[in-house]
């Protein structure tokens, strides 16, 4: 029972109690739970504190698309952009449709360089068809998973310490139940912090840019639909004779088929 209680007593700064009673445990020595609370809440102080003077964090990502006359210039233009900014293409796409031909590129940068390029790249494009600019504050955020992370680190040192003091199976394995409950949200709130330092350290610029195909300006003429339609007529009758020359085997028994039963009939009209 005791020993139910100090672990109770481990998981009540995160249930905002009010209690400043001391227990003591089943191993002989004492918790303060007021002592307790202090150091479980510190982490999260120290850092509203130092968020006042936290660099800014942001995510910024934007989508280009445009018309172009010449796909490959275009390209070269906007490489060179990223290089001089310190980015890299993460993804390289082409398509083809009936009237267009499109790149699409998925690029990453330093955020100083951000701005600068989608800038260099303007200057070249007389139109946009989609020009998108976004710029997410996650500053909070990232202060809370900090915050969050230091205060799962000091509860997991508070059971280890418990780990160090147990004297049986049972207070062990409770002890390391509630010790991988906190790993694995620890775990979590790393790769989440990892997850946000990876987008605002490196912006994201998508562009699609294309150029329409030849067939989009023909109109075919009536007198060429005659010509297609007469030529479509001397196909089909090459056709038709290239599929007699398949069969003619068969065409050729029939035809002595038909000789015989003809001479056949002709005897039985003369008797």
């Amino acid at each position: 029972m005791k020993f139910l209680t100090a672990l109770f007593l481990l998981a009540l700064p995160l249930a905002c109690s009010n209690s400043n009673s001391s227990k003591e445990d089943s191993y002989g020595y004492e918790i303060d739970s007021e002592v307790l609370i202090k150091d479980m809440e510190a982490p999260i102080q120290g850092l509203e504190t130092a968020s006042e003077n936290i660099a800014q964090k942001l995510i910024k990502e934007s989508f280009l698309r445009f018309e172009t006359q010449d796909l490959e210039k275009t390209y070269q233009q906007i490489i060179r952009y990223v290089h001089q900014n310190k980015g890299f293409i993460q993804e390289d796409n082409s398509s083809k449709s009936y009237t267009t031909i499109t790149r699409s590129l998925h690029i990453r940068m330093p955020s100083d360089g951000f701005q600068k390029t989608i800038d260099s790249i303007s200057n070249h494009v007389a139109y946009f068809d989609s020009k998108r600019i976004s710029s997410k504050d996650v500053t909070e955020e990232f202060i809370d998973l900090e915050a969050r992370l230091k205060a799962k680190r000091t509860l997991e040192t508070r059971y280890l310490e418990l780990l160090s003091k147990a004297k049986n199976v049972k207070e062990i394995l409770e002890i390391e139940r509630e010790l991988s409950a906190i790993r694995e949200e620890i775990e979590s709130k790393q790769g989440r912090l990892k997850y946000l330092e990876s987008r605002v350290s490196l912006s994201t610029i998508n562009i699609d840019f294309y150029k329409q195909t030849a067939e989009s300006g023909v109109t075919i003429s009536y007198g060429t639909k005659m010509a297609n339609a007469i030529k479509s007529g001397f196909n089909g009758i090459s056709l038709f004779f290239l599929g007699v020359l398949h069969i003619w085997p068969f065409i050729l028994i029939l035809g002595f088929a038909i000789f015989l039963f003809k001479r056949w009939l002709t005897k039985k009209n003369k008797q």
